[in-house]
């Protein structure tokens, strides 16, 4: 997959795609029905995905708590697992805030990349302060030469699939419902960082990932599938996972712990990918140490049970 950032600079061979544009967040159900879509369109071009990033929410409001399912650098990652070959994902900045739905049209889809098709969904907004719809990018495409596709809004058990209802599902503790709506299991991907390593002296050595900039899950305890994706360990584990801020230690900000069964060996530095299957339980203070070690074992117990009979 070939990843292009600026619309005013393309290779020839980037040209010409037939793509689904949005912001992907999550890669659910619903935007995989859309990459379908433009992938039948017009199966002889290559398929892409136009997207964003900064996400345009995180451009107008810097400062509003997370929301984000997946990074860019995974959103990437699921993209291509897809068969997506171009992802134009594009700096949006005030210039691309500013344009009219017309010199969108006209400037980024059909001189910048020159698209063959593009697909969006029913509800599809774009242009300065969302003044476009999906009937105006009918129209444009009718006059400057692409074809266009309107997506329906996919429905899940009466009710609509949306990163909303995702990020409702993930906050009420449901990482299940969310994987029905996603169509694979809510992850948290990113790098391992050094702790304060007192799992390691309590025998539960964990690997600790920032969640920094992405929307929160439920805290407290899940069984989770772990896929360490570089490093000399690379490979797919089971393994018990802490979401959140340590209250028995008093820690502030909030991260994901995790405990790979059946492991042992540095995993410093590697990328990991954490896949959330159920929730066990909320955090907890503990009278002692002892009482924290007793109740993680179970917790470790409770997370193999889960995680063999997948």
């Amino acid at each position: 997959m070939r990843i292009i950032r600026d619309h005013q600079f393309v290779e020839p061979e980037d040209r010409g795609a037939s793509v689904a544009i949005g912001n992907f967040d999550g890669v659910h159900v619903g935007h995989q029905s859309v990459i379908d879509l433009a992938r039948q369109a017009a199966p002889e071009a290559p398929l892409g995905i136009m997207t964003f990033e900064p996400h345009p929410r995180e451009f107008f409001a810097p400062d509003a708590p997370p929301f984000r399912l997946m990074r860019g650098s995974t959103r990437a990652h699921r993209l291509e697992k897809l068969g997506v070959k171009r992802l134009y994902e594009l700096n949006f900045n005030a210039s691309l805030a500013g344009l009219t739905p017309e010199e969108f049209a006209k400037g980024v889809i059909c001189d910048g990349l020159g698209l063959t098709h593009v697909v969006v969904g029913a509800d599809f907004c774009f242009g300065k302060g969302r003044s476009g719809n999906a009937q105006d990018i009918v129209r444009f495409g009718q006059d400057m030469g692409f074809g266009v596709t309107i997506a329906p809004l996919l429905e899940r058990s009466e009710n609509v699939v949306s990163s909303t209802a995702i990020r409702t599902a993930l906050t009420e503790g449901r990482p299940r419902d969310a994987a029905t709506m996603l169509g694979h299991w809510h992850r948290i991907e990113g790098e391992v960082i050094g702790g304060e390593q007192r799992g390691r002296d309590l025998g539960y050595p964990t690997a600790n990932m920032s969640i920094d900039g992405l929307h929160p899950p439920r805290f407290g305890v899940y069984a989770v599938l772990v896929d360490v994706l570089d490093g000399p360990h690379q490979g797919s584990y089971h393994g018990a996972a802490s979401v959140g801020t340590r209250p028995m230690f008093h820690g502030e900000q909030p991260n994901i712990e995790t405990f790979l069964l059946d492991f042992s060996g540095d995993l410093y530095g590697a990328t990991l990918s954490v896949g959330l299957i159920d929730y066990l339980r909320p955090e907890m203070t503990f009278d002692g140490l002892d009482a924290l070690v007793a109740q993680m074992d179970a917790d470790c117990a409770k997370a193999q049970d889960i995680l063999a009979a997948l």
